[in-house]
């Protein structure tokens, strides 16, 4: 039993009402809740004498608080991963939200990436937070391997995959290149290639370029080694994440202190800070995870929440994930089953095009 089920367990059904109906009108509205409007509302009819003590055992527990001078109360983040792990009722899936996710699929288009920023939109629009994808890794053996020079710091590597799907990506390249050093070092990958994967080549280069030092200068090693970091490092894992809806984060804030709390979010996203720990978060477990607040470093998403499901291929295999940032006021029941229901559509997608 966990420490929020422990001190449900305690609490009466007066202080247990009381305070899901203060964290209820919170998510709704936004707003502090005070002991005169519960009184209206609750089960029994009690004084707000009494329900402003009840606030105020609550809040001597952590699980409330009070943002201004005013007598309403609002939870505390403490209070609100109490609330989503004891007292959350998660809803179906609205027939509505479900056309809307629906609809992206419609196009034939054999186009993943684009399909799957359509599905972005569309989970940003009826969540009205901004949506994360994360798409797979493309997994298809690869057919050829082109360096070209752009300028003296700046060199593209051309991935054609055996399916028709070509990648080209920026990098800088080691000083000294020369278009000779860049025919030797594809020479050198497509040579090594025979069917193999990214991820397959990346783990045989490395012992061959020791092997076979003597065939490949210096220039063309360094080349392979930086033009290797491209593809499995930051910027390859930065291209692979799908973000849309931001401006929908700046309609939800309030104050001053919302909106530095977003454009720090928006810093984070355009510099796609973190994204590996991204799909490590959904890969710590199955079906959907919430996080609130500063549980989760991810984004110094302090102030908002992060709602994440992982999606499978064929193989039940975990390969990308799928979520939804918004403020701490999210109305986790409905959004649930929406990033659910989008995390599965994503995995039926990437299995039936593999």
């Amino acid at each position: 039993m966990n420490d929020a089920s422990k001190i449900l367990e305690q609490m009466n059904e007066r202080s247990r009402e009381v305070f899901r109906r203060v964290v209820e009108s919170y998510l709704a509205t936004g707003d502090p809740v005070g002991s005169r409007t519960l009184t209206r509302n609750m089960t029994e009819k009690v004084s707000a004498a009494t329900i402003r003590n009840v606030m105020q055992d609550l809040e001597y527990l952590g699980l409330l608080g009070s943002p201004h001078v005013s007598a309403g109360r609002v939870p505390t983040q403490e209070g609100l991963r109490m609330f989503v792990d004891g007292l959350l009722e998660v809803g179906n899936l609205e027939s509505g939200d479900r056309e809307k996710i629906d609809a992206t699929l419609a196009s034939n288009s054999d186009d993943v990436g684009a399909t799957l920023d359509r599905i972005g939109a569309a989970l940003s629009g009826v969540t009205r937070g901004a949506s994360l994808v994360l798409a797979p890794k493309h997994e298809a053996p690869i057919k050829h391997i082109e360096f070209v020079g752009l300028s003296h710091d700046r060199a593209l590597v051309v991935l054609v995959f055996a399916d028709g799907h070509v990648e080209n990506r920026i990098f800088t390249p080691p000083p000294g290149q020369t278009p000779s050093s860049m025919r030797e070092a594809a020479n050198f990958l497509n040579s090594l290639i025979e069917g193999k994967t990214l991820s397959e080549l990346h783990s045989v280069i490395a012992g061959e370029i020791d092997k076979r030092r003597q065939e490949i200068d210096q220039l063309a090693r360094q080349l392979v080694e930086s033009g290797l970091a491209v593809w499995d490092g930051d910027s390859e894992t930065c291209e692979r994440l799908i973000v849309r809806g931001r401006s929908n984060l700046l309609s939800s804030a309030t104050e001053d202190a919302d909106l530095e709390r977003i454009r720090t979010l928006f810093d984070d996203l355009e510099r796609k800070r973190d994204i590996a720990e991204f799909l490590e978060l959904a890969e710590e477990g199955a079906g959907v995870r919430i996080f609130i607040g500063s549980e989760n470093k991810l984004f110094s998403l302090s102030g908002s929440s992060l709602v994440v499901s992982p999606y499978m291929n064929a193989d039940r295999k975990i390969i990308g994930a799928v979520g939804v940032i918004g403020p701490t006021r999210l109305n986790y029941g409905r959004i649930v089953p929406i990033v659910d229901y989008t995390a599965q559509i994503v995995g039926k997608l990437i299995a039936d095009r593999s």
